[in-house]
C-alpha cells in the first residue's frame, strides 16, 4: 500500500509514519497543499491522511482540486477540529472519512485498511481470487487452507495486483510501490519477484493466476487453475532458473 500524508507538524508526521510503515506500507510526506498536489498528480497513491490546517493552503482546498482534477484516490482527513460543521465541510468537498485528533493509532489504521479495500470493491479484509485468500490486516496468504510463506517484498506485489484485479501494472508502478523512489534498484528485479512469486503460488495449488501483458506489465486475472496432487509435484520439480529472467551482466572490474 501506498500512502501520502499531508502533515506540517513534523512529531506527528513521524508518528504517523512509523505506524504505516510498521504495517508495511510506503508513505510519502508532503508538509502544504502545493507539494501534495503535485504528488498527488504524478503518482498512484492507494489513500492520502489529509490534515486540514496546513501553511498556504488548507486541507478544504486540496481535496477540492483532487476532485476537480478528477482523481479519485481515497482521502482520509486527520484533523484537531472536531465540529460537525468541519466534518460536514470536509465530506462535501470530497473527503471519504474524517478522524479527530487525538487518535488511536490501531483504529487509524483500521480505517485506513477499510477505506482502501472498499475503493477497490472489497467489502472484507479477506480479500479471495479463485482459490487465494490474502488478509489486508495479518498480511497472510492463504490457498486451499494453507499458508503461503512470501517475502515482505512478494507480499507487498501480490497485495497490489489483488487489489488492482483485472487492470495492468507496468513494472514502474511495483517500483514505486514497492520503494517510494527511494533507492530504487534495476526494473528487472520485478521479473525476480514476480517469478518467485508464481512458483510459490503455484506450489500451493494455484497457477496461471498472474499474467504477463508483454511490452506492458503483469495482471492478476480473474479465474485460476487449480493443480492436482500430482500436477504440483511436477510444477515444483520444474527449475525455476530456467524461467527466471536473466539480469544485466555486471562490467568487470
Amino acid at each position: 500500500m501506498r500512502v501520502l500524508l499531508v502533515e506540517d507538524d513534523l512529531t506527528a508526521a513521524r508518528g504517523v509514519e512509523f505506524m504505516l510503515r510498521s504495517a508495511g506500507s510506503v508513505v510519502d510526506h508532503a508538509e502544504c497543499g502545493d507539494d501534495a498536489l503535485d504528488l498527488v498528480k504524478y503518482y498512484d497513491y492507494d489513500i492520502v491522511i489529509l490534515d486540514l490546517m496546513l501553511p498556504g493552503m488548507d486541507g478544504y482546498e486540496i481535496v477540492r482540486r483532487i476532485r476537480a482534477a478528477r482523481i479519485d484516490v481515497p482521502v482520509m482527513i486527520v484533523s484537531g477540529l472536531n465540529r460537525a460543521q468541519a466534518k460536514i465541510k470536509a465530506l462535501g468537498a470530497g473527503a471519504d472519512d474524517f478522524i479527530t485528533k487525538p487518535f488511536d493509532k490501531g483504529e487509524l489504521l483500521a480505517r485506513v485498511q477499510a477505506i482502501v479495500r472498499r475503493s477497490k470493491g472489497f467489502s472484507q479484509p479477506m480479500l479471495q481470487v479463485g482459490g487465494l485468500q490474502l488478509n489486508l490486516e495479518s498480511r497472510e496468504v492463504i490457498v486451499e487452507g494453507n499458508a503461503v510463506h512470501l517475502t515482505g517484498k512478494e507480499y507487498a506485489i501480490l497485495e497490489l495486483l489483488v487489489l488492482r484485479k483485472g487492470i495492468v501494472l507496468t513494472k514502474e508502478s511495483f517500483l514505486n510501490h514497492l520503494y517510494g523512489g527511494m533507492d530504487e534498484p534495476e526494473i528487472k528485479i520485478i521479473d525476480v519477484f514476480i517469478c518467485k512469486l508464481r512458483k510459490k503460488l503455484a506450489d500451493a495449488g494455484v497457477r496461471n493466476i498472474i499474467g504477463t501483458v508483454w511490452g506492458r506489465g503483469y495482471i492478476l486475472k480473474d479465474s485460476d487453475i487449480h493443480l492436482q496432487p500430482i500436477e504440483r509435484v511436477l510444477a515444483s520439480s520444474i527449475d525455476e532458473t530456467s524461467h527466471a529472467p536473466r539480469l544485466p551482466a555486471r562490467n568487470a572490474a
